[in-house]
């Protein structure tokens, strides 16, 4: 049996995803996990392997892009991400939670060490779980991530391969496997023509 991909989430469904955030222990590590996966596109192998230098300028501020490097990216598909405004948020404010800290993992366990990606998977599950959210996995942030940046990538200047680039993925043809289609823009498009 061919399995479904991970659902793609609409704005208010990420929104209940973040307030399930707030009601929880560790919510603003929660917060950034979250946010990682939905405003930068994450694996679950990536959030797991960040390390405080990997999103920090020299000052030891939050910077302005995160450094995926090709050690905890799949394929070795290291890259840097523009960080979006709700991510530099939610890091800024888990990063003084922690004391600001300049080394070690970004993510960490209940022991202080870094959350295994097995450890997002799950907490994702559970998440998705109780919210009610069927078809959803640690999955659905970068593919949400991916498809809204494709359908907003004319609007930039840019191409499919920007949105190649921020995946981290080799080939265009992964990436439009996981650009969910949009039947409204298709009604519309046709009525164009």
């Amino acid at each position: 049996m061919k399995r479904l991909p991970a659902r793609v989430l609409a704005p208010a469904d990420v929104r209940r995803l973040l307030d399930h955030t707030e009601r929880h222990r560790h919510h603003l590590r929660n917060n950034a996990i979250v946010v990682l996966s939905f405003r930068a596109g994450l694996r679950a192998c990536e959030i797991a392997g960040l390390t405080w230098p990997m999103a920090l300028k020299t000052d030891g501020r939050i910077a302005e892009q995160l450094t995926v490097s090709k050690h905890i990216a799949k394929y070795g598909s290291g890259r840097e991400i523009p960080i979006h405004a709700d991510l530099k948020a939610a890091l800024k404010l888990y990063h003084r939670s922690l004391g600001s800290p300049r080394e070690g993992p970004l993510i960490l366990s209940e022991r202080g060490g870094h959350m295994t990606p097995r450890s997002i998977v799950n907490w994702f599950h559970d998440a998705y779980a109780e919210l009610g959210l069927r078809g959803c996995s640690s999955h659905s942030g970068r593919r949400t991530f991916i498809t809204r940046s494709a359908r907003m990538v004319s609007k930039t200047g840019g191409s499919l391969r920007d949105v190649q680039e921020l995946a981290g993925h080799r080939a265009l043809t992964t990436t439009e496997r996981y650009i969910e289609g949009n039947r409204d823009a298709q009604r519309k498009l046709i009525s164009l023509l």
